[in-house]
């Protein structure tokens, strides 16, 4: 059994084929992916995604990418999105994917930290973890992190240091790897993967994002995880069995997901 931490199913690459996607991750094992927001304008499609497909599961939140597409008016947005969400069929699992983002040229570090700092008093109140996204920005969020508390959740697409792994882990988070550890040119990234502790490390695609390296930059689809995992296994020296149970019961564990395929 695979859990994709983080795939954007809701995405328009997908519109042509997103049932098809779908059934393909379920046939290559993905027992449950987790589709993160990225602005309140794409809560919908979000919670629609989830609605049509049982092994999908939603977080809302705004992307760092897109707070200079909104205004304070998300913060609002959000707690209504949670306080309807929580008691439907469908509830979030994750308030995300939010975070901080200094890699993209003309980047707002103050508007992105007001952003940032008002979801994670926002997942706290509504005692939710995180889908955190932190590029060139993990010092930053680990700050944030600390300032404000969190109940834990996942770094996405972790690509820090030991020391910032160590970090993490020690404020109740875990790790996200994904497409990137395949790529034997990603020497920090698979030596991560290969010596953090098996509970550190959950598994993610991130699509139609961070395409694994055997895709040579073509469109990611959720199915790619049952390869990226026996990528892990070999890093590791295990079985992918022994990938899926570790990687899927920290997902469980660390999100608001309901017990699947016996992980409890």
């Amino acid at each position: 059994m695979l859990i994709d931490t983080h795939c954007h199913l809701d995405a328009a690459e997908f519109a042509e084929d997103r049932d098809a996607v779908a059934r393909a991750a379920a046939t290559a094992g993905v027992a449950a992916m987790i589709v993160p927001a990225v602005a309140p304008e794409n809560f919908a499609a979000v919670r629609a995604c989830c609605q049509r497909h049982a092994i999908c599961h939603p977080a809302y939140g705004t992307h760092p990418l897109y707070v200079d597409s909104v205004d304070e008016t998300a913060f609002d947005q959000l707690r209504a999105c949670l306080d309807r969400e929580m008691a439907g069929p469908h509830p979030p699992v994750a308030v995300g994917e939010i975070g901080l983002d200094f890699f993209v040229p003309g980047f707002d570090a103050a508007r992105q930290e007001r952003f940032f700092a008002e979801q994670l008093k926002i997942a706290r109140d509504f005692d939710l973890p995180l889908l955190l996204h932190a590029r060139r920005a993990v010092d930053a969020v680990l700050k944030q992190l600390r300032r404000i508390g969190a109940r834990g959740g996942i770094a996405h697409a972790f690509n820090g240091s030991r020391r910032q792994a160590d970090e993490f882990l020690r404020l109740g988070f875990r790790l996200g790897f994904g497409g990137a550890m395949t790529f034997p040119r990603a020497a920090r990234i698979r030596r991560l993967a290969s010596s953090l502790p098996s509970d550190a490390i959950v598994l993610e695609t991130d699509a139609p994002d961070i395409p694994p390296a055997w895709l040579a930059g073509g469109r990611n689809t959720p199915a790619e995880l049952a390869r990226i995992a026996a990528v892990l296994a070999e890093l590791r020296g295990t079985g992918r069995a022994a990938v899926e149970r570790s990687t899927s019961g920290n997902a469980v564990s660390t999100l608001r997901l309901p017990a699947i395929g016996g992980e409890t």
